[in-house]
Parts: C-alpha cells; structure tokens; sequence
C-alpha cells in the first residue's frame, strides 16, 4: 500500500514539528520554574532573571499557536517569534561566548525551518487538491 505525497508531507510536519515543540517546552517550563540552570544561562549572557518568564510565557504560547491554529497569520507569527528566540540566542551567546557556541545555538533552527517547510509544503497540497476538486 503506497501513502500520497500529502499523507507523507503532514507525516514529516508533525513528527519535526513536534520534536521541536518539545524541546521548546522543555526550555519553557525550566524558564518558568526558574531553574538554577536557566538563571546561570540568562546571568552568563548579562540579561535579567525575570526575562525568563517573558520567554518561557512566549514559548508556551507559540508551542499551542503551532498545534492547534487554524489561523495561518498567526502561525507565521509563532514561527517567527521562535526564529527571533533562536538566532537572538545565537546573537547573544556570540557576543559574550563567541562563534562555537552560537553555531551550536543555531542548529535549532533546522527543525524550526523544516517544520515551517513541510507546513507550507502541505498547505500547497491541500490548495491544489481543493483547486482540482
């Protein structure tokens, strides 16, 4: 039995998608638990403690934004505000750690662009099967 290339894309889109939600959860939950470890990583990079709530509530938010929104506006925006997240991080752990450890940061954008890649891969889909039906 052969699957079609949309069963396969919206495959690909959630099992990446969902990796990457964990792992933001993951990181929001530790933010807004105020870790030990997520105060040291906001200290070291010389920001206040209490942006950890500020990212932590974003990331929660944009994690339900990418499950459950219907409202394409608004996923674009959670994909956004997860790029900034990501290549801020990259950009401040850069400037107090230098290039090792930003790149490093930067390979959380692989799973955050293929997820954005095989979402609009599989909206594409959808609209040329409603188009020829």
């Amino acid at each position: 039995m052969k699957s079609s290339p949309k069963k396969i894309t919206r495959i690909w889109y959630w099992v990446i998608t969902i990796l990457f939600l964990a792992f933001m959860l993951f990181g929001a939950i530790s933010e807004l638990m105020q870790t030990e470890g997520s105060q040291k990583v906001l200290s070291s990079l010389h920001y206040p403690v209490y942006l950890n709530y500020i990212l932590g509530i974003a990331k929660v938010i944009g994690a339900i934004v990418l499950l459950q929104s219907p409202l394409k506006t608004i996923k674009e925006w959670a994909y956004a505000g997860f790029t900034i997240d990501i290549v801020g991080a990259a950009a401040s752990t850069y400037f107090v750690e230098g290039i090792a450890p930003a790149i490093i940061t930067l390979v959380f954008l692989a799973p955050l662009l293929l997820s954005y890649y095989f979402w609009k891969k599989s909206e594409a889909q959808s609209n040329l099967a409603q188009g020829a039906s």
